[in-house]
């Protein structure tokens, strides 16, 4: 069944799509929806080509806003010794402030992009794929505030990655923010 008209594709209830989602994944949004039943039907997938995965061959290959794209990158650094992980939502046209807010937030004196081999590895996702919902325990999640924005073009929907290069998730931003283990910073992107 089709509950969103957002681009060319055909979007479903994620909970009921499991082939389309990492194993993490659908199990994170399984248990945020047996909590709050209404996430069931407002958090969907839809299936696109792998090789379209990267945001700007998505967006243009399925009609999708740009801006609607949410990224999520893994970022580390250390203190004392001990290594802090985040990730990182932001807007496809905006980028992570690394240097500053997230170090800042990490307690850190430099903050770095995992390298894809190690993003892959530890969140179990697929590159092109990493998404919040299922990270492995220890990740924070931040999200810029501006992510729960409603999008002119999109309107309060949001795109993320669903662990898979396969498939793509829509929800809602304000419903992202949100999610268990979310946490909303407000510049956490720069434009």
């Amino acid at each position: 069944m089709t509950t969103t008209a957002l681009g060319t594709l055909a979007w479903e209830r994620a909970v009921d799509r499991p082939d389309l989602l990492a194993t993490s994944t659908h199990a994170a949004i399984s248990g945020w929806a047996a909590v709050e039943p209404a996430v069931a039907d407002a958090v969907l997938v839809a299936a696109i080509d792998p090789d379209l995965a990267d945001t700007t061959a998505m967006t243009e290959a399925y009609a999708l806003p740009l801006s609607a794209s949410v990224n999520c990158v893994l970022v580390a650094g250390r203190r004392a010794g001990e290594e802090r992980t985040a990730a990182c939502l932001v807007r496809a046209t905006t980028r992570a402030d690394v240097n500053n807010a997230v170090k800042r937030l990490l307690d850190v004196r430099k903050a770095s992009f995992l390298p894809v081999d190690r993003a892959t590895a530890e969140s179990q996702m697929e590159y092109g794929g990493i998404t919040p919902l299922g990270l492995p325990a220890g990740y924070r999640v931040l999200a810029d505030a501006a992510v729960a924005d409603d999008d002119p073009h999109a309107g309060g929907t949001v795109i993320i990655g669903s662990g898979l290069r396969r498939s793509k998730i829509a929800l809602p931003g304000a419903l992202l923010v949100r999610a268990p283990g979310v946490e909303a910073v407000a510049g956490l992107a720069l434009g």
